[in-house]
Order: C-alpha cells, then structure tokens, then sequence
C-alpha cells in the first residue's frame, strides 16, 4: 500500500461504536450492541495487519449472521478494525497450486451462501469503508443495503491481475447496482477508484468523514440516508438485446489489452455478463463454476506467483530507510527521472549537471508525471519544492545518498568519483545506475570502496518496479542494507545482485535484441520479429525494445557484454553500426528501425508482412533468456531462481502469465528446452548452447 495512505491512516481513530468486552466468542470478529440497538460487527482478522477473507473467516461470519438472525438487531454496520482498511480481498494464499477446479467450486459454493445469508438478512445493513475496499472485501459491501464511505477510501475489482473474476457474488451485483458498462469496465481493468467517483456512480449512498460515523450510521439505519437507487439505464443495458450489442464491443477493446489466448478472464467475465446478465440467480451460480475453472489455468497460477515473487522482492526491502536527501547526478533521461520518482516518494532531491537546459528537461518531465500519478494540486506542488535543481552540486556534501548517472564511459565515471569523493559527508552512499560496467572497475582509485554500490533502475522509471542492487567483493553489508531499505522506502522492489557483466537483466536482454537484429539480416520483416514476441506475451518486440532503449545503447551493452562472453552472444551486424554513426538511435531521434511520432513507433507505414511468425522465431527470441537466467544461478549472480523470475517480470515486462523465464522453462520441462537449443546451436550456432547450469536446474 502507499506510504502516505498508511501515514494517513496511521493517525486516524476509527469510530468503532461501543467498546467490545476483552474477550469474545469469535476469533476474527467483534460483535457489540449500542444503545440505539444497532449492532457494530468489526473485521479484526487475528494476527494480521490487514482484513483478507481466508476460509476460516467465511465460516466464522456465518456463525456470527446465525446469531444475529436470531437477535434481530435494529440494523447491522459492518466495518474493519483495521486502520490499513476494511478489507483487502480474498486470501491469496489459498489458491495456491490447485488443480482441480472441484474443490474450488464447493468452497466458492459455500462461501456464496454465507455472502447471500448477508445480503438476505431482514434488517438495515450497512457498510462502513474506510481505506482499501477490494476484491472480496468489496463483494462483501455489495451483500450489504447501503454503504457509507470514509473520505480517502478506494474501491477495486483487482481480481483480473490474478487471472481471475470476481468471484463472491460481485459479477451480478455490481453490474445490477451500477452502470453495467462502468461495472464491467472497472472489473476488466482492476482499476480502483476514489469515494467520490464510488458515489457519483451509485456504488456508495454517502461519503463522509470519520468523525461523522455515528450520525450517518443511524441516519442509514433508520431511514434518513437517501439510498443511491439504480437507475432504469441499468436496466436497459443489462437486457438481452443491449448486452448482445455491447459484449462483443468490451470482448474486442479487452482482446487489444490482454489476448485471450493468454488471459482468459475478461473474456470469460464478458461471456458471463452477456449470457446472464438479465438474471441475477443465474449469473451468481455461473460465476462460481466460471471462476472455479479460472483458478486452475496456467495463467491464474502463474498471475498468483507472480503476486508473491512481488511479496518476496518487497520482504527482501526491510524497513527503517534513514536516506532523507538524494543527490542525483546527470539530468538526462534516466538521472531525472530517477530524481523525479524518489521526489514523488517524499524525498528531498538535488539534482545537477554539466548543463541547465537537461535539469529544466527533467524538471518538466517531473511536473508531467506528477500530474499523472497525483490527485491534488498540493501534493504536485509539495513534490516539486523537493526536486531541487542544483547546477552548481552542492547538494553533494549534504545528501545520505548520491546517485550517479552519466553516459557508460568507465574513465568519466572515474573521473566523477575522485571529485565528488572528498565532498561526501561521513555516512554517506555512493551509488551508480550503470546498467552493465563491473563495480570492480568503477571502484578503483575509491579510498573508501565499500561505500560504493550499484543502484541498477529500468527505463521508465515510474513504470518498473525492479532495481537491480549490485555489490562487489569489497562491498560493507551493512551498507548493502541500508540501500535495500531505501529501495523499499521508494515503492520499488529491490534484487540484489552480484557486480558482473551486465548484471542479470542486461544479459539475459541483450540476446533477446542481438538474434532480432541477425533476423532482420535474414530479411525477415521486423514487423514479423515483433509479432513472434508479443505472440509469445512479451509486451514488447525486441526490434521495438531496441528503438526504446536507443540503438547506441545496445550497441554499447552488446559489444561489451560479448567482450566478455565471446560466441555465446551473436556480433551486431556491420548495418547496425552504420546506423548508430548515422545518428538513427531510435525513439529519442525520432527514426531508428521504426519511425516514432509521439512517442510511438509507426508499425502501419509499408506494405504489411507475408509470413506469420514461427515457433522456431519464438524459440530463437525466448529460450536464449532463459539460457542466460539459469547461467546467471549457476554463477552465484543471483541468489534463488524465484528472485531471477521477479527481476524479469519487473524489470522488462516478461510475460507474466508465464511466471518469469525459469519458471517458463520448469513448465515446458528442462529437457524439451535443452533439446530445442540444441536444435537451434545445431542450424543457427553456437550461441544457443546450452548452459551447463541446466544439469542441475529443477
């Protein structure tokens, strides 16, 4: 969760209604009666920091409804004793490595019924939210008659980042209660909204402040909360003839986001709306068998391994950051926006560089993201007073840390630290965002190397989520400790990583780009290339990815990293180099392999391609990755094979229903893998040999 909500939330005292007695008879659950004979149940899961609906639970809440049946309250208000908020979704925990979608339907079964003996209670029911309110946690509020919004609160249907729908009762409701193009669009995105859009849509009856409960609580319960009432547009659009017109619409816009092929769950979601969307009984029950069978894809499975190789990356973090003040040298591309995203996380920031014209670019950069990522004007404008521009550096014998980030020229970057070394203050980090010199070389002529460390972020910046933390043989771990913290304390997720040629991220994608440019030598249409890629699932081709990182770049990483690696990395044509000299970078110039008109690349000019792109295409582009990661475990670079998995997926996007190139590679089955690069060594060279890594991955 973001750091400000939970310092915000931090401080706040919930209104809980009457005080519980010490002891109870539920483990998950407090029951109190005030004294206008309104029950206040309370979401308190045991031994947790936040509310998730673990099975247990689910059992739990129905004793708890049995005996209210029987008590007959003046009305209910559910909400969380939880500050981080009221309830977080389902526990992911449990759907771990099914395989049988049985057992997941008659658990779902049973769930449902204790969330429709919620919704069916003959007594004013009321939702009280405050903080996040998602997945399951939200099919819960939908079970209840009103719902009373604590200003701050967010509302989601994240369940589609897992592979799967919703799955308790959501499907119908939502779609009953709110527009159901809104409902569906909200559910196919997993995208949250505030409590202000959660009330102009009529998923909640009110917004108010904490110190507000009480009244707004009775006011519900005894008729005096004018309810958000469905309008009859919800009714029009959820009749046959509408939804026969509009799924094929939603299933067109949701196959450009995310092909079915690979993500299953908009399209089944959409085929659950079209076909019952008119009845509410019957969409319920086609829900449970729908997401029963969505649990146990490859997809879902790999979508839930994703979310705890994240979990894990976040542990590996800790806590405790004591870096206050960033330094950033160079305000290019990445410099600035490194300066930017740290800003953005409450840090202050000083940035310099040789030149005012690149501090003024990043400034611009930083107030066109701000405006992206933040709600209020203040907090832009908060976030703008910390990015400070410092021509001069004198920020460098103030700051905790110092980031560098010139061009990958070892002599310049040497060059900087003899100069900037003296003026660090006692404490201090020093560290490089180089994505591929060896710290042992950047360390010499260092008096104090341990202090050195790399800092490894991925363009851009505010959109990937890995920073490759590099040591070397006279790293302090100590040190190492405090940058991984400062990682976490950024909202990044931090690998670490043994200082070696490219580290691991570089390596494992530099084959990826260099065997796209030996096709494109072979006269196979780049657009062909790409296409073998994206089919794969990488969200972008490597002709692409070459134009976005800039060709000097990959020509510069290649010809060094194959410096060290010889014939395991194939020679960049003489084309390419001819094309650097000529100054088509990419993206940043405007033309590289593709011409970029606002930032895109213009895939439409020319005639179109002949030939679909080939298994034998894919093979060449991915397995070379997933040669690299297991030579990258068998050396020591990186720890354990789920962190390898992680840093792919943050740091370059791979595929995410594939679970990383590993993880790809154990599905596939590691002898089918080392067969088909055999086969490929064999016709096309020795680049694809083998690792020897492979004799004892698992």
């Amino acid at each position: 969760m973001d750091s400000k909500i939970m310092d915000v939330l931090g401080d706040r005292v919930l209104e809980l209604g009457p005080k519980p007695a010490a002891s109870g008879p539920y483990r998950h659950f407090r029951l109190t009666l005030d004294a206008d004979g309104i029950a206040w149940l309370l979401f308190d899961r045991e031994g947790a920091g936040a509310n998730t609906l673990a099975s247990e639970l689910i059992e739990e809440l129905d004793a708890v409804l049995a005996a209210l049946e029987s008590q007959r309250p003046a009305g209910l208000v559910i909400r969380s004793a939880k500050k981080s908020g009221f309830i977080a979704g389902a526990d992911v925990n449990e759907f771990r490595g099914v395989t049988d979608p049985q057992p997941v339907a008659t658990a779902i079964g049973r769930a449902h019924a204790v969330i429709d003996r919620l919704a069916g209670l003959r007594l004013p029911t009321v939702a009280v939210i405050h903080g996040f309110c998602l997945g399951g946690g939200l099919e819960v509020a939908l079970a209840c008659q009103l719902r009373i919004a604590i200003e701050g609160a967010r509302f989601g249907f994240p369940e589609v980042m897992l592979g799967l729908h919703p799955g308790l009762g959501g499907t119908a409701r939502f779609t009953r209660l709110v527009n159901p193009t809104e409902a569906m669009r909200l559910m196919l995105t997993g995208k949250t909204i505030d409590a202000r859009k959660a009330k102009s849509l009529g998923l909640v009856d009110a917004v108010t402040q904490e110190r507000h409960v009480r009244p707004a609580v009775k006011d519900a319960v005894f008729g005096h909360l004018k309810p958000a009432r469905p309008a009859l547009l919800n009714r029009v659009l959820n009749s046959s003839p509408v939804r026969g017109l509009l799924a094929p619409r939603m299933r067109a816009e949701a196959e450009k986001a995310a092909p079915s092929e690979h993500y299953p769950a908009p399209s089944a979601l959409i085929a659950l709306w079209e076909k019952h969307g008119g009845d509410k009984a019957a969409m319920l029950a086609a829900e449970q068998a729908s997401f029963a069978q969505l649990m146990v894809t490859p997809t879902a499975q790999n979508l839930i391994r994703v979310f705890f190789l994240r979990e894990q990356m976040k542990r590996v973090a800790a806590s405790g950051s004591a870096i206050g003040h960033v330094h950033v040298i160079g305000a290019g591309a990445m410099g600035g926006d490194i300066a930017a995203w740290c800003a953005s996380q409450g840090l202050r920031v000083t940035l310099s560089d040789m030149k005012p014209e690149p501090i003024a670019g990043a400034i611009k950069r930083a107030a066109d993201l701000y405006g992206k990522i933040m709600r209020k004007p203040a907090e832009i404008r908060d976030a703008l007073d910390r990015l400070v521009p410092d021509l001069d550096g004198f920020g460098a014998g103030q700051a905790d840390l110092i980031i560098e980030a010139v061009p990958e020229q070892l002599e310049l970057k040497q060059k900087l630290y003899a100069g900037i070394e003296p003026k660090m203050k006692a404490g201090a980090i020093l560290a490089t965002n180089t994505s591929s010199i060896p710290l042992q070389d950047l360390r010499a002529g260092l008096h104090r190397p341990e202090r050195l460390v790399g800092l490894h972020f991925f363009n851009p910046v505010s959109r990937l989520q890995l920073v490759e933390v590099v040591s070397h043989d006279a790293s302090d771990p100590q040190i190492l400790r405090q940058v991984l913290a400062f990682v976490g304390a950024i909202d990044r997720l931090p690998l670490p990583v043994k200082s070696s040629p490219g580290f691991l991220v570089n390596r494992a994608l530099t084959p990826y780009m260099l065997e796209a440019m030996l096709m494109l030598d072979e006269k196979i249409d780049k657009r062909t290339i790409d296409a073998a890629a994206e089919k794969f699932g990488m969200p972008v081709g490597p002709v692409e990815l070459a134009d976005q990182v800039g060709l000097d770049i990959c020509l510069a990483v290649g010809d060094m990293l194959r410096a060290k690696f010889g014939d395991l990395l194939p020679e960049a044509p003489a084309w390419l180099r001819d094309k650097v000299a000529s100054g088509d970078l990419g993206r940043k110039t405007g033309r590289g392999f593709y011409v970029w008109k606002d930032g895109k690349a213009d895939k439409t000019s020319g005639s179109p391609p002949t030939a679909p792109p080939t298994e034998e295409m894919i093979d060449r582009l991915i397995l070379p990755m997933s040669n690299v990661c297991v030579a990258c475990l068998r050396e020591g670079i990186v720890d354990h094979a789920d962190g390898v998995d992680g840093a792919m997926i943050f740091g370059t996007g791979y595929a995410p229903f594939r679970g990383g190139p590993l993880n790809y590679a154990r599905s596939r089955g590691p002898e089918n893998v080392v067969a088909a690069l055999r086969a490929l060594a064999a016709k096309f060279g020795g680049r694809f040999t083998p690792d020897a890594g492979w004799d004892s991955f698992k």
